[in-house]
């Protein structure tokens, strides 16, 4: 019961760190200079942004740790 628990935890870390690092990069590339939108929809559409590619990026982290931890049923 205590494995589930934190595995439940290391996903939520996961998630919310891979989408505030990827909004901090977001912010960084100044979109609005290449796409002429106005305020508050390119606000959205960052946030959006980071969140999909936040949320891919944890999924792809959490699948290669889910992996490697199965590794070990190779050998026995």
């Amino acid at each position: 019961m205590t494995t589930i628990g934190i595995q439940g935890l290391l996903t939520l870390v996961t998630y919310v760190f891979f989408v505030g690092l990827t909004f901090w990069v977001v912010n960084q590339i100044h979109i609005e200079r290449f796409i002429p939108i106005r305020e508050l929809p390119g606000k959205l559409l960052i946030v959006l942004l980071s969140v999909s590619i936040g949320w891919a990026c944890s999924s792809f982290f959490l699948s290669v740790i889910d992996n490697i931890r199965n590794l070990i049923f190779l050998v026995k």
